[in-house]
């Protein structure tokens, strides 16, 4: 019986090809044919009006936060069940991260909360799109306008998802992207900043150019190529461009292929959710979301971990994901001790099954065999 890993990088078409055309042109550093080409398709495809590939969804994330040129004492709202990176990018800047719990039912920002913890010192807010999902941007939106804060989307798992008719990733002011190899979209590493406000534009281009005039001067729009703000090195080479441009062309197919797979599991597992043995994903009306993560809601953390086993037991790999950022042992002294159930909950009870590009039905069977006989026994 062959393993079933959780994750597996795949190649969707063109990538090697595209890999050799970007070396036989000389260009491999980076801002050449194929970043334009990528930078172009979230453009134009998603109505974002300036996109910036950038080395991860991590320095995207470090991009915008340099972007609202925070200081020490300021805030920034964000959930808790989140990748570090998410809070990372604004502790650098000096920012003081104030946590927000989870819904009930989704790993998402409990946007009803938001009010209270908005103060005079609240800069931005960063709703983070959990597997694709949306967050409930509009009343997001109207709280951060009413008060005058910046939002940047965590859109790392997020392309091709949408907020009612509105791509995620082009709603807030700012928003990341990650083609991390875990990702729908992959090219090992790799991600992109989406600048949806215009005001940002100039002073982006500068920091992707390590603080430098560099992208205008070579457009013949600086006489000189001139050392001007702050910024490093976030242009990744032209060899991930090309390897992400090929599946790019294939979004697509690879958007039809995963939904096409969670929905396998929707259906096969429903039932357990019915009889009460476990939660299954809760989709909101507002968004549509694209097949990153199927996850379930165990009772609690010894039957996730007995459930773990089973399935390692049957040569299949589920994982379980963030821990809470509240109660880390890098914040929990900084943290303002007010409890966040729901986020424990998830950060205690979900667990992740394998899902990639190249999963068969087959083996999805098998993954659906497993996790039921764990229940019936």
């Amino acid at each position: 019986m062959k393993p079933i890993p959780f994750n597996k990088p795949f190649l969707a078409g063109q990538e090697l090809h595209y890999i050799r055309q970007a070396v036989a042109q000389g260009k491999l550093s980076g801002n050449g044919e194929f970043t334009q080409l990528c930078q172009r398709f979230f453009q134009q495809r998603y109505g974002i009006p300036k996109a910036l590939l950038t080395t991860s969804a991590t320095t995207a994330l470090e991009m915008a936060a340099l972007l609202l040129d925070l200081h020490p004492g300021d805030e920034v709202i964000m959930p808790s069940f989140t990748f570090t990176s998410t809070a990372n990018a604004f502790v650098l800047r000096g920012a003081r991260i104030v946590f927000a719990d989870s819904y009930l039912g989704n790993p998402n920002l409990d946007i009803s909360q938001l009010a209270s913890l908005i103060t005079p010192r609240t800069k931005a807010i960063v709703p983070v799109h959990y597997a694709g999902v949306a967050c409930d941007m509009a009343p997001l939106l109207a709280l951060a306008e009413e008060h005058g804060i910046w939002v940047i989307e965590d859109a790392a798992q997020a392309i091709e998802g949408y907020y009612l008719e509105k791509p995620l990733g082009a709603i807030g002011h700012l928003a990341a992207f990650s083609f991390h190899e875990t990702k729908n979209v992959i090219a090992g590493e790799g991600g992109l900043l989406a600048i949806n406000d215009e005001r940002f534009a100039e002073r982006a281009e500068i920091l992707w150019e390590k603080g430098t005039n560099r992208a205008a001067f070579f457009r013949g729009e600086a006489a000189r190529y001139q050392w001007i703000d702050v910024g490093s090195s976030f242009l990744p080479s032209e060899l991930t461009a090309a390897y992400l441009w090929a599946q790019l062309e294939q979004i697509t197919a690879i958007w039809e292929q995963r939904l096409q797979q969670w929905h396998r599991y929707a259906t096969a597992l429903q039932p357990l959710a019915e009889a009460g043995h476990c939660a299954l994903p809760d989709i909101p009306a507002y968004a549509t979301h694209n097949g990153h993560i199927f996850y379930l809601i165990c009772r609690d953390t010894n039957e996730r971990q007995a459930l773990i086993q089973h399935l390692a037991e049957h040569q299949i790999l589920a994982v379980f994901h963030y821990q809470t950022l509240h109660n880390s042992p890098f914040y929990h002294n900084l943290h303002d001790g007010r409890q966040l159930p729901h986020a424990r909950r998830f950060a205690e009870c979900l667990l992740r099954l394998p899902l990639y590009f190249e999963l068969s039905e087959t083996d999805q069977q098998r993954v659906i065999a497993a996790v039921n006989s764990f229940y019936k026994a």
